[in-house]
């Protein structure tokens, strides 16, 4: 009987798994997880193993614990996840889970237009936010855009508002985004409500979950 119902799960993950960049437990075995990574064939893992770049850190019941570039990520039964920052291609996921870092900031690598920044999360910011530097960095012509006043920690200042034509975290990806171009130096790229929305949201202990909106 316990065969027939993992042989279930691995039907069910494989159709759900076939994303790049996600990570789907999808069974156990002792105290092994079965884990199917960026849609390849299901691997048995034991706690403190890895497989394709991901390590198993605990298992318990229907739960697992897993790592990836130093982010720990909770994983349910036949739930697929998109690790924030794992590349992938396609982008056609769904789910990003963002781990909370030492300081409680929300953070992970990403794209836009296909070029890589730096974001954390930021649900008072009412689009995506930039500096000068970073949008020239990524090749964004802001000059003839939009120019909005912007209140700053060093007083009111000229930024520009534009459109960009995709922002990508994980596997994850949407177009067309409202997003500000600030001249004041900023450290990474705050990911405004012009991107949350998009999604709804949760949090689950020390992790933020995206579900993106139908």
């Amino acid at each position: 009987m316990k065969s027939i119902v993992i042989a279930a799960h691995l039907l069910t993950a494989v159709a759900m798994a076939h994303a790049a960049g996600s990570v789907t437990l999808t069974g156990t075995i002792g105290s092994r997880a079965i884990l199917i990574v960026n849609g390849a064939p299901p691997k048995t893992v034991a706690v403190g193993e890895s497989f394709q770049g991901v390590k198993l850190v605990s298992l318990q019941s229907e739960q697992a614990v897993v790592e990836l570039e130093g982010k720990r990520v909770n994983l349910r039964m036949d739930t697929p996840v998109s690790i924030g920052g794992g590349g992938g291609s396609g982008g056609g996921g769904n789910r990003i889970v963002l781990p909370a870092d030492s300081r409680g900031h929300f953070m992970t690598q990403g794209t836009i237009n296909g070029r890589a920044v730096t974001f954390m999360l930021d649900t008072g910011a009412t689009s995506i936010a930039l500096s000068a530097a970073d949008a020239q960095r990524i090749g964004l012509d802001y000059s003839k855009a939009q120019r909005v006043q912007m209140s700053t920690a060093n007083g009111v200042t000229v930024g520009h508002r534009l459109r960009l034509q995709s922002v990508r975290v994980g596997d994850v990806e949407v177009y067309d985004i409202d997003a500000i171009v600030s001249p004041e130096p900023m450290p990474f790229v705050l990911l405004g409500n012009s991107f949350i929305n998009r999604f709804s949201m949760r949090r689950d202990a020390d992790q933020m979950v995206l579900e993106k909106r139908y």
